[in-house]
């Protein structure tokens, strides 16, 4: 199985670099995430967010696999614990899924984006930073990955 990030976004502040790849390397080769890093649409005062989301929304789908499994990360998804992520990462990983998980901008992802997702996951009912998401998404991913193998990590 392999996994890929694709997120809205590309200039994070440094500890979210240094707290990504702190988690990235610890993970196995095969689950380590490709991380597909898209610009943010111009805003302006004067933007249109549903436009933004739009435009940001087609650069998304270019770069998912038409074949690929997508989890769209969304406030609205469903409420999964470290043990729920990963029954789903084993499940994908015996199903032969390529995964693609997705993180749209400040305003969220596009409607087309939410249609071409498989499932809906969310991390939390509260409003995180962006930035943050990137970090508790690879902790979690990590974490569900070191309880399958039963490592301490999870404990």
């Amino acid at each position: 199985m392999k996994t890929s990030l694709v997120a809205v976004g590309p200039k994070m502040p440094g500890w979210v670099v240094e707290a990504y790849r702190d988690y990235e390397k610890r993970l196995p080769k095969e689950l380590k995430p490709q991380l597909k890093e898209l610009a943010l649409a111009q805003r302006s005062k004067k933007s249109n967010s549903e436009k933004i989301k739009q435009d940001e929304g087609r650069a998304i789908l270019q770069l998912l696999p038409e074949n690929e499994f997508v989890v769209a990360l969304e406030v609205k998804g469903a409420s999964w614990s470290t043990e729920n992520l990963a029954h789903h990462l084993d499940r994908w990983r015996m199903e032969g899924h390529n995964v693609s998980f997705v993180i749209g901008g400040p305003d969220g992802l596009s409607q087309e984006c939410l249609q071409r997702a498989n499932c809906l996951w969310s991390l939390s009912a509260l409003t995180l930073p962006h930035p943050l998401v990137r970090v508790i998404f690879i902790e979690q991913l990590y974490r569900a990955w070191s309880l399958l193998q039963n490592h301490p990590y999870h404990k």
